[in-house]
């Protein structure tokens, strides 16, 4: 049963590695035996993150990578050996949907969902060739509910979800499997600026089954399940991680 959760022999690949989700995700992979390939827009940025991976034994690649920047990402990525993506690079901007700019609607989207696909599609094309690779997507709660002044946020990750569906679909029978995770309220160091408003977040907690917030550690038994062959026979799925919060509305 260990073996089946087992990452040992395989390569991942975290995009945005450098704090919060991300970085808790790629630490989780390399307890579970991965090695890792780290991506932020800077270098520097990803030190933390690889020195406690170094500490666990594990390999560790580090790349400067913009996700906007879609021409750069086919040579700097598919010539990798990688058998796990996990596509968690994401921007958020909280704006009243009357004051979205065309640039401020790019800017999210173009990072969230288009540099999220031709990272895929990049990093696909040596699992479509090896005949095994498992992705696993960032959604979010906001891909299943309307949260008011997150639209072009919201939008971006219902549009993952359904490129997660259709990408499963179409790449099942050739064994490369895709999924995602939604993660709920959690708080990392992107997210602090809303949890210092007491009301809201008392707000928020109230509607929490668990009555808690998640921290990166809460993402970790969902990534490794879905990377790993304990997740062999599932493919277009999205899991949700939020204290039951989905499921109570």
């Amino acid at each position: 049963m260990v073996q089946l959760f087992s990452l040992a022999g395989r390569t991942a690949l975290v995009t945005g590695a450098s704090r919060g989700l991300g970085a808790a995700m790629a630490l989780a992979l390399g307890q579970a035996g991965a090695d890792l390939v780290i991506t932020a827009r800077s270098l520097a940025a990803l030190d933390d993150t690889a020195d406690q991976l170094r500490a666990l034994g594990r390999k560790v690649t580090l790349l400067a990578l913009d996700q906007t920047d879609t021409e750069a990402l086919a040579p700097a990525l598919q010539d990798l050996p990688i058998d796990i993506l996990i596509n968690n690079a994401g921007v958020e901007h909280v704006a009243p949907s009357i004051e979205v700019t065309p640039a401020l609607w790019d800017h999210i989207v173009d990072t969230n969902l288009k540099g999220a696909f031709f990272t895929t599609q990049a990093v696909a094309k040596g699992m479509l060739a090896r005949g095994r690779g498992s992705v696993v997507n960032l959604a979010s709660l906001t891909s299943f509910v309307g949260v008011p002044t997150a639209t072009p946020y919201g939008s971006s990750k219902s549009g993952l979800l359904g490129m997660t569906r259709a990408l499963a679909t179409e790449w099942a029978a050739r064994g490369v499997r895709v999924n995602a995770i939604a993660p709920g309220y959690f708080r990392t160091d992107l997210t602090e600026v809303f949890y210092q408003d007491h009301a809201w977040a008392e707000a928020m907690l109230a509607k929490i089954p668990q009555r808690r917030f998640g921290v990166g550690a809460d993402l970790a038994g969902a990534v490794i399940f879905l990377a790993s062959d304990a997740s062999a026979y599932i493919t277009g799925q999205c899991l949700g991680i939020d204290g039951g919060y989905l499921s109570s509305i």
